[in-house]
């Protein structure tokens, strides 16, 4: 058997999978569908985060595939019905990278109530010294408003309540008594109770069509004067036009984000209007990109491959 490992993971997937298979780590990562469609008949085993894609095309090409181990926790980038009719095995790592997520959520919630970045800036871009421009505020006594309360949501309202903050949260899917253990004010069916009563709103929902520009303007018209949101989750959940209207007309105190719309290659130049605004915060999707996480992760798909081939 083969396994092809196509994006940056532990390296304990391949020192384990390579003594039962052979193990091949591409040079590129990640690959293209093009490039991707190119290896993927002969490949056994697929390793990936969430590039490129994966459809019935590149699924018809793959006539060896047995098993795709997504070392992350979304997989709307994978056609899951198609990889059932290929009889593909598609196994993600879901909660594994909660912690990382949720302790880079209080990282930007802390860097937008501080001005930490703007200020960094000024230093070391603009060699200037100026303390009276940045009048911060405490996380303390303030109110988070979690939109999706799993696991990245759950520590997210953990950590803010260490700080003492009020946690409220909202999650569709989620039993009242969830929300009860985890000491948030819940609801089930209103977001906007939780848009109009946060200081800081937090995303860990994925995308789908239910919550593709589940914040855009008639949202964030309804939130607080000032407040801040982030979003850890993907692209997309936020519209960034309106986002940017916001954050202009001062609507918004400040938008922070892992994820945006449009992710392009690594080492791809890219635009946004946001990047003009001071109090927009952003990071390459780099939620789950702690040593620590990676190696759990790469342990888990590495158990549940063998697993599922009976190695």
């Amino acid at each position: 058997m083969k396994c092809l490992i196509i994006d940056k993971v532990d390296a304990c997937i391949a020192e384990e999978l390579g003594k039962v298979m052979e193990v091949e780590v591409s040079e590129k990562m990640p690959l293209t569908k093009a490039e991707l469609k190119e290896k993927i008949g002969a490949v056994d085993v697929l390793i990936m985060r969430v590039d490129p894609a994966i459809d019935a095309e590149l699924l018809d090409a793959a006539k060896q595939l047995k098993f795709i181990g997504v070392c992350s926790v979304g997989l709307n980038h994978i056609d899951l019905e198609a990889a059932k009719a290929h009889g593909v095995i598609v196994q993600n790592a879901p909660g594994l990278n909660g912690n990382a997520v949720a302790e880079l959520t209080l990282c930007k919630m802390l860097e937008l109530a501080r001005n930490t970045i703007t200020a960094n800036n000024d230093v070391k871009i603009k060699r200037e010294w100026n303390k009276y421009k940045f009048m911060g505020s405490e996380l303390k006594g303030k109110t988070v408003g979690i939109l999706g309360f799993g696991r990245i949501g759950q520590r997210v309202g953990f950590l803010c309540r260490a700080f003492g903050m009020k946690v409220l949260a909202y999650d569709p899917y989620l039993p009242m008594e969830i929300f009860e253990k985890e000491e948030a004010q819940g609801t089930q069916t209103d977001p906007f109770f939780v848009l109009h009563n946060a200081d800081f709103v937090t995303i860990h929902v994925p995308l789908n069509d239910e919550t593709r520009n589940l914040v855009c303007k008639e949202q964030i018209d309804q939130m607080r004067p000032g407040a801040f949101v982030l979003n850890m989750s993907r692209g997309g959940i936020v519209n960034e036009e309106d986002a940017y209207e916001a954050l202009k007309n001062g609507k918004l105190g400040g938008y922070a984000t892992d994820v945006m719309a449009e992710e392009l290659d690594e080492g791809a130049e890219f635009d946004s209007p946001l990047f003009e605004c001071d109090n927009f915060i952003v990071t390459p999707h780099i939620g789950a990109q702690s040593v620590d996480a990676a190696k759990a992760i790469g342990e888990f798909i590495t158990g549940k491959c063998k697993e599922a081939l009976g190695l």
